[in-house]
Order: structure tokens, then C-alpha cells, then sequence
């Protein structure tokens, strides 16, 4: 998969996604704000979101009130959306500091101006996982998706995969749990594996809504190649997501850490390079464990294992030493050599 220059997947580090979403409370200098610690934290790629609400929401979602939060979600979004303006004018400025800017629809409408801004993919949220119109209008731009999952199940996603698949487009799909904050308890680290076996075709990742790097980190171990948090310039701003937003200090935390960790999960099973000095005095030598006479029978009784790993006979190859006949006299300790095997 690939994103504007970034090739995403399991050979490439992870990407991580600073998600501002609303966190900005509507102002453009506090979005450019949070965008310049971003990149200083060495972020590669900023997610908004988009809001339409004549196109998003009926006059219902004025008396639904979501958990984390004291007034209507169409209230909320109608405070803490930016302007179209103001969004493009938040996407050249973020590309102007080298980052990747995407946004996430929630309507029709809002696609479709993305489209113009020229967004070099689409986020699909999980509240709109099983939207099926618009994921199949999103998928129709022939753009890569990142999709979403939390409050689906394996069963429930085929539908909105198989338009993907059908569209021919890119797409990563991404284990959530849509609760602000979510407890460890209801995490699923298992679904990083669980979305990797039913859906081949994805890049799969992980969508963090709990408090603190370590679920993220964790989801890299298992092979989770994008990992995405809610993200502000400071924990002490007011808004719905801050309780479960990182800031520029655990961006740059999850940025380091996350390399470090997909290289360790990468390197195979052997003896590297750097610790061949260490094998060299740790391993163990064969060494005769009393004094020995010439031409003595070797049993199992008369030899051992010490360090340093100087000697000739490396521990590995002790059962190889019993049952030989010396052809010297040794004293307890000395390291045996081949050639006093007969």
C-alpha cells in the first residue's frame, strides 16, 4: 500500500497517524499549532476530519448525546468543525512542512470536497464502517482507504471489504475499540491477528483509543503496519478526545519506539554479529574435572563444562568427548583439545 511517497506494510516501518480530528475546537491557529509539534515530533502523516453537517446528520443527532461529551453531537461538530477555507488552508500547510495530510468523510458531500483538495487517500471511521453508500462512493475515486473497525466484527466487515476489494483500491484496515477512553479490558490486541487472517488483501493496523502508548506499541509486535491516535499541542486543552489524546512528547515516543519494536519483531532467530565477542567468553569449554592419566577412558564423570568459551571443545560438543581415550596426562580444569583425544 502507498500513500502519497509512503509505502505502507509489513516490510516497511510502522506509520503513524497523528489524529487531530476535532481537537483544534474549530480554530485554524490552534490546528497549524498542533501541525508544527506534530512534524517537530517526527510525525510523517496528519488525519482530520471533514464536516458537512447538512449532509452528515439529520435534525435527530441535535437530542443524541454521545458519551464523552455535555451537549449534542451535531452541537459538537457544529463548534469544533473548520471551515472548508480553513481545512485547505490546514492541508498546504501541513504539506508544507514535509507531512502527509488526509481527512476523514462522514458524508457524501464532505467526500467529494476532499476530492477537490486532490487528499491522496481517504480514512473511513468506524462509525461508518457498515456505511455502505459511502464507502462505495468513497472507494469509487480509486483512492487507498484506510477503514476503521471498532464496533464491527469479522462477519459484519465482509460486506464493506468486499466493496474495496471490488473497487480495486488499496486499503488498510485498522482494530478499534470506540470507546473514549478504552479500558485494556475491551482492547482486542488479538484483532491485529484476527483482521490479518480473514482479510489477506488488507494492510492491517491499529486505531488507539486507550490511555498511553503501550496498546499501540504492543499492536506492532503482532504486525500492525499503521497505528493511529487522537493527538493534541497539550493535554490541558478542553475538548471530548483530549482524555485519550497524546501529545508531542508521546508522538515522538510512539514514533521511536514503534521503528525499534517492528525491527526486533523482524530479526530473525541466530547469533548476530555484535554478540560474537560476548559468545566468545559466555559459551562454555570442555575441561577435565579431576587430573587425569594418559591413556585414560573418558567417562562422563571426569569432564565439564566452563567458561570462557576459549577452549577448543565448545560445551555443545561434550557428549562428542565421552567415551575417547586421552593421549596425555591433564589436570583438573585444563581445557581438552582435540588432539588429545584418541
Amino acid at each position: 500500500m502507498k500513500i502519497g511517497t509512503r509505502e505502507i506494510g509489513p516490510n516497511h516501518p510502522p506509520l503513524v497517524i497523528a489524529e487531530i480530528g476535532i481537537n483544534h475546537g474549530g480554530s485554524l491557529e490552534v490546528a497549524k499549532e498542533m501541525v508544527r509539534l506534530a512534524a517537530g515530533a517526527g510525525c510523517e502523516m496528519i488525519k482530520h476530519q471533514t464536516h458537512i453537517l447538512e449532509d452528515e446528520m439529520t435534525d435527530e443527532a441535535k437530542s443524541i448525546f454521545p458519551p464523552n461529551a455535555d451537549v449534542s453531537i451535531w452541537h459538537v461538530m457544529e463548534r469544533c468543525a473548520l471551515s472548508l477555507a480553513d481545512e485547505t488552508e490546514l492541508k498546504r500547510y501541513t504539506e508544507s512542512l514535509g507531512m502527509i495530510w488526509i481527512s476523514t468523510p462522514f458524508s457524501r458531500a464532505a467526500a467529494d470536497f476532499l476530492e477537490t483538495l486532490d487528499v491522496p487517500a481517504y480514512k473511513i471511521g468506524s462509525g461508518e464502517a457498515d456505511n455502505l453508500p459511502l464507502i462505495r462512493h468513497i472507494a469509487r475515486k480509486g483512492k487507498p482507504v484506510i477503514l476503521s473497525t471498532g464496533m464491527q466484527t469479522i462477519e459484519t466487515l465482509r460486506a464493506s471489504v468486499a466493496i474495496l476489494d471490488a473497487a480495486g483500491v488499496d486499503y488498510a484496515l485498522l482494530e478499534c475499540t470506540n470507546l473514549y477512553p478504552s479500558p485494556a479490558e475491551i482492547v482486542s490486541l488479538r484483532g491485529v491477528t484476527d483482521l490479518k487472517a480473514a482479510f489477506p488483501n488488507a494492510v492491517v493496523g491499529f486505531s488507539d483509543h486507550s490511555i498511553g502508548p503501550e496498546m499501540a506499541l504492543a499492536s506492532v509486535a503482532l504486525g500492525a503496519c499503521i497505528l493511529e491516535r487522537h493527538y493534541t499541542d497539550t493535554r490541558y486543552r478542553k475538548g471530548p478526545d483530549i482524555i485519550n489524546s497524546m501529545d508531542p512528547a508521546e508522538l515522538r515516543l510512539l514514533v521511536d519506539r514503534s521503528r525499534e519494536i517492528w525491527i526486533a519483531a523482524n530479526n530473525p532467530k541466530q547469533r548476530s554479529a555484535p554478540e560474537e565477542d560476548v559468545y566468545r567468553f559466555a559459551r562454555a569449554s570442555v575441561v577435565a574435572d579431576r587430573d587425569l592419566p594418559a591413556g585414560h577412558l573418558i567417562t562422563e564423570s571426569d569432564i565439564w563444562a566452563r567458561r570462557p568459551g576459549s577452549g577448543e571443545i565448545a560445551g555443545y560438543d561434550f557428549d562428542k568427548v565421552v567415551g575417547k581415550r586421552l593421549t596425555r596426562a591433564v589436570t583438573r580444569n585444563t581445557q581438552l583439545k582435540w588432539g588429545d583425544l584418541a
